[in-house]
């Protein structure tokens, strides 16, 4: 496998790995600093409305901070959503991690199909004896038929 050349694939001694992940321009502990400060910043300016009369400026600002909070935990929580695949000898390890919940399942390398679900850009099957699992959701469609080549070029070298 050392002599093949690999897009998507991280090579690791004899073992093969594909960390797919969704693009997140802020981490979950960045987002929280980011919150602070937002949090900060408009109660500084509520308390300051309220001081000087506008009473109804501060249940606002404390309704707006709700909001984005929630907002801002959606978000969190499918952050950290990915894929990794992973060919360790004669099996192939595919996980997924959606909003915190992990699915895992085992191929022998052997008798695992990889092809797509449906058409060209969609996402791509991996089955083995009634047991599928779908991935590709954090590649572009374009590239998806790459990587499910890729996978096969892999599974196929000794």
């Amino acid at each position: 496998m050392s002599n093949l050349v690999f897009r998507f694939a991280t090579v690791s001694g004899q073992n093969l790995h594909w960390f797919l992940r969704r693009n997140c321009s802020f981490k979950p502990s960045q987002l929280g600093w980011i919150y602070l400060s937002l949090c900060l910043v408009s109660l500084g300016i509520a308390s300051f409305f309220w001081v000087n009369g506008a009473r109804l400026v501060m249940p606002f600002a404390w309704l707006e901070l709700v909001a984005v909070g929630v907002a801002f935990l959606v978000y969190a929580r499918h952050a950290t959503d990915g894929e990794h695949i992973s060919l360790q000898g004669s099996c192939l390890v595919v996980e997924r991690e959606t909003g915190g919940r992990l699915e895992r399942a085992e191929f022998r390398r052997e008798w695992v199909r990889i092809e797509p679900k449906v058409g060209d850009g969609s996402l791509i099957q991996v089955s083995m004896q009634g047991r599928s699992m779908e991935v590709g959701r954090f590649v572009r469609p374009e590239l998806r038929p790459a990587l499910a080549s890729e996978i096969r070029m892999a599974l196929r070298a000794a």
